[in-house]
């Protein structure tokens, strides 16, 4: 299995180790710490060497932090963790706090005593953050100290070490573009920028610059990598070569000098020194990069990562290659809902269907010859109330049956080596009330809403995010996570700068490939999440427009469950896209499929829908 159902934190340590965390302030000369969930890579998915933010509270979702000071514990999550996040920490110790709408940013003016004294580990925050950070503690009077060391990781007894995965290359074949082509794109975009080289701090962007992918953090094939590029001249990659291979070694080499991640603080450093001008990201940089440039008598030069939109717009080979990948994934998927269908309610757990559902994309995997890489995420398989929880993980403590008059909903993805999927089904366990199906068609509406927009250039995700919502918000209803993520190609299934939020001010371009998940949740009872993959691109000329459009081509071909969806409650044009897109399915994914049984399932699932 590609995914564990061990119970991997627990809340038990809570209070020792936050009172240990607390024992270090004094010698540190602080008042508080804050504990990120993000690495020195600020990425989403960390290896377990990074885990800080779990080990010290229990808490194991993909965005949060913590902020302990001398008489206090906050642990900030957003929306989607609040459920989560009560059931794993202890709460006599830990309280929630809204990453969303006061993060520790405006927690602290509020709440911090004067003189407040902050410490933080400058690895693991953002030159960004820091501004934030800085600008609140000026209210109090107070002060950021950044500190030498990260006192937890001299508390961590039997922290796991750092990662050693090994590299592959991601041939042109897939990657349609070769790494030197790139490599020349990054240095005319800093030469643009006025800068003298780009200092490369995000895995995503490492691999897709270099065209190889890793395997040092879960579900990602991120090499944990930086690199130096020069405006002219050779760019170096910061590597351990424990992580490569003769072949790998001589590819990377062929294009770029390969040097152990140690000698990474020496040559931006002798750069500095040089009075050179250095690009980074100020929203994905670690803070003390700048720090250091600026100490050594070097500009830092703040700017976007010039890698993140070509990454995030797919080219034509991605594209294509996304595609073959969410048909065969979408096989493994109707193959699995054809033998949940035929199972008895009761019969099977959460953990069950989870294993199934890897096991039948290892084995549609093979027939295509095009074997699973990975899963992108652990797969969320919630059960009854256990949907309710947007991230819910189960495990061996929490696994749950699939029972009569439930809905179940598994959300889950796969990485191929052309391509990265992402897909939400919820399904009907036995026949489950009217109001879950009302809900169900009105998340449905939300979903083809998005489907089938279309929208002028210049158009953001929070311009969109609003055609998800409306038929909830007509019912009084809402969920509290983004309508959809960027997706990479094999690289991570959360991919920025692309999103459809209330928060999103990135334009939409072509070639972007983005979720498409609105939902509902009753805590404790069940929820509800549609989710297709979709990809921008030119929109057919509208008959007597007068602007070129843009709209949303749907990469995602699976079933979604008939028996939920109230007709009366869709429009015409909701049913003509249900059907056609159900037409689609069926005859995209019945070739694909190993048995006539499960086609004769499909043809069923894929019947037409009338009023």
């Amino acid at each position: 299995m590609f995914q564990s159902f061990d119970v991997t934190s627990t809340s038990r340590f809570g209070r020792e180790r936050a009172d240990a965390l607390r024992a270090t302030f004094d010698g540190l000369g602080i008042d508080g710490f804050l504990v990120p969930r993000a690495d020195e890579y600020q990425g989403e998915y960390v290896p377990a060497s990074a885990e800080r933010l779990a080990w010290l509270t229990g808490f194991t979702g993909s965005a949060g932090i913590a902020l302990v000071t001398r008489d206090q514990a906050v642990v900030f999550v957003d929306g989607r963790y609040v459920t989560q996040l009560a059931e794993q920490v202890d709460g006599s110790v830990f309280t929630g706090g809204d990453l969303v709408d006061e993060p520790p940013h405006l927690w602290l003016p509020k709440h911090a005593p004067k003189d407040f004294r902050l410490g933080i580990d400058p690895w693991l925050h953002t030159g960004a953050e820091v501004r934030r950070l800085e600008k609140a503690l000026a209210a109090v009077d107070g002060a950021l100290v950044f500190l030498p060391h990260n006192p937890l990781d001299r508390l961590w007894t039997g922290r796991p070490a750092e990662p050693l995965g090994a590299i592959a290359i991601q041939t042109v074949d897939h990657a349609g573009e070769l790494a030197g082509d790139k490599l020349a794109r990054m240095a005319e975009a800093t030469r643009a920028a006025g800068a003298d080289a780009l200092a490369v701090t995000d895995p995503s962007s490492i691999a897709w610059i270099f065209n190889i992918r890793g395997s040092d953090v879960p579900h990602t094939p991120h090499p944990l990598a930086r690199a130096i590029l020069p405006a002219e001249g050779r760019p170096q990659i910061f590597l351990d070569k424990r992580k490569t291979g003769i072949e790998q070694e001589a590819y990377l080499t062929q294009f770029s000098d390969m040097l152990p991640p140690a000698r990474f603080d020496g040559e931006i450093a002798a750069l500095a020194e040089a009075g050179r001008r250095i690009l980074i990201d100020p929203d994905h940089a670690p803070f003390a990069l700048a720090e250091a440039i600026r100490r050594k008598g070097g500009t830092p030069v703040e700017g976007a990562d010039p890698a993140r939109l070509p990454r995030a717009c797919k080219n034509a080979v991605e594209l294509e290659g996304s595609a073959r990948a969410h048909l065969q994934d979408g096989a493994a998927m109707v193959e699995f809902l054809a033998w949940l269908d035929g199972t008895e309610p009761g019969s099977q757990t959460e953990i069950a269907v989870t294993k199934k559902l890897e096991d039948l994309r290892r084995e549609v995997g093979e027939r295509m010859q095009n074997p699973l890489r990975d899963v992108s995420f652990d797969t969320i398989a919630g059960a009854g109330a256990h949907a309710a929880i947007m991230h819910y993980r189960v495990t061996t403590a929490s696994d749950a049956r699939l029972e009569t008059g439930t809905l179940f909903l598994i959300d889950s993805g796969a990485q191929y080596i052309n391509g990265t999927t992402d897909i939400t089904r919820t399904v009907a366990i036995g026949t489950v009330p009217e109001e879950q199906k009302r809900f169900f068609t009105l998340v449905l509406k939300g979903m083809i809403a998005i489907s089938v927009a279309r929208f002028p250039k210049g158009t953001r995700g929070c311009d969109l995010d609003p055609l998800a919502r409306i038929a909830l918000w007509k019912a009084g209803v809402d969920f509290a996570h983004g309508t959809g993520h960027g997706v990479g190609s094999y690289l991570s299934v959360h991919e920025g700068p692309q999103r459809i939020s209330r928060l999103s001010t990135q334009e939409l371009l072509a070639g972007m490939i983005l979720s498409n998940e609105p939902g509902y949740y009753r805590p404790g009872s069940f929820g509800i999440r549609i989710e297709n993959l979709v990809h921008v691109l030119p929109a057919a000329p509208v008959e007597g427009g007068d602007i070129a459009m843009l709209g949303f081509e749907t990469l995602t071909f699976c079933p979604i469950d008939r028996r939920l969806i109230l007709t009366d409650l869709l429009t015409q044009e909701e049913l003509d896209w249900l059907n056609a897109y159900h037409a689609e399915t069926r005859e995209k994914i019945s070739p694909l499929l190993a048995s006539a049984e499960t086609r004769a399932w499909l043809d069923a699932a894929t019947a037409p829908v009338s009023r």
